[in-house]
């Protein structure tokens, strides 16, 4: 039986792995737990919810959904990617051949080590500004990072929020243009607050009081995989996909965060499903008419 292996359970593997389990394709998702998803304290832009939901219910449904379809899930750490006959994700948990592999581990996102950045995460710390920058309409708020994804996010929070404030925490500024909002480059303390978030406290003994920090930095995710196989990447660094999430290398695929644009759930799900539905075809390939024939009417081929 041709079977697809999925590195990463967040909104992209999730979501190809329903469609290629549907098309009567062994599938595995790989997973090192839960991402970027179960940090959303809540989510309100997503299809098909009455009331706001929890990044970790949103994770929890969609993969409860998956194994009720009959997705296999592995918690590993997926280390690489090699070839001999077929593609094979090595793992610290042994090795997975697969005939098609689907890179949906998202961008990885570095978690900076300020005291106090972890415990504030969903009050007051948020990791996507498209997703929490409304929550901070007329607030003071502050973006972690000294690259353009920081830059990035803080033009997405401001045109919101009162005041925007970039701090690089120490490392020199790298930005491709020069930024519209106040940008400071001492190193961070910590950041000060109970429940909620107060203020930013650096390393002179100087508060920047903020009702928010989002954190913007780095870009780099899934990429390595991708690059030690010898796939294309973007000039920005992402995954090189065609309109069908197909890589550079047959039978390797990137759906989601990694092949850059809108960090977003729904564009996540929409590149996941390409994806799993490409993948199934690819791996049977004598079934390729059928299968298409079947997603388009909703139907699941055994």
């Amino acid at each position: 039986m041709s079977n697809i292996v999925i590195v990463g359970s967040g909104p992209a593997g999730v979501s190809a792995a329903l469609y290629a389990v549907r098309a009567g394709v062994q599938t595995t998702v790989l997973t090192k737990g839960s991402g970027a998803l179960a940090r959303a304290e809540t989510i309100e832009n997503y299809y098909g919810f009455a009331q706001p939901v929890s990044g970790q219910e949103l994770e929890r449904r969609s993969i409860e959904n998956a194994r009720r379809l009959g997705v296999q899930f592995v918690q590993t750490e997926a280390v690489g990617l090699t070839w001999t006959d077929r593609l094979t994700v090595e793992t610290l948990a042994g090795a997975y051949p697969a005939d098609a592999v689907i890179l949906a581990t998202g961008a990885s996102r570095a978690v900076p080590r300020i005291p106090g950045l972890t415990g504030l995460e969903g009050h007051g710390v948020s990791w996507c500004a498209a997703c929490d920058a409304f929550f901070y309409r007329g607030k003071k708020v502050a973006v972690i990072g000294n690259g353009d994804f920081a830059l990035k996010e803080a033009e997405e929070i401001g045109n919101v929020a009162s005041e925007v404030t970039i701090l690089t925490n120490g490392l020199p500024e790298a930005f491709s243009r020069k930024p519209e909002y106040p940008v400071r480059t001492d190193k961070i303390r910590a950041l000060k607050g109970t429940e909620l978030l107060e203020g930013v406290e650096f390393d002179d003994g100087t508060l920047l009081e903020v009702s928010g920090v989002f954190v913007a930095i780095g870009t780099a995710g899934s990429t390595e995989i991708a690059r030690r196989m010898g796939a294309e990447l973007t000039e920005k660094g992402n995954i090189r996909v065609d309109e069908e999430m197909r890589t550079t290398i047959p039978g390797l695929y990137a759906a989601g965060d990694c092949t850059g644009g809108l960090l977003q759930v729904a564009k996540a799900v929409y590149e996941g499903a390409v994806a799993g539905m490409d993948a199934s075809r690819y791996t049977r390939p004598e079934k390729a008419p059928e299968l298409a024939a079947a997603e388009a009417t909703g139907k699941r081929q055994e």
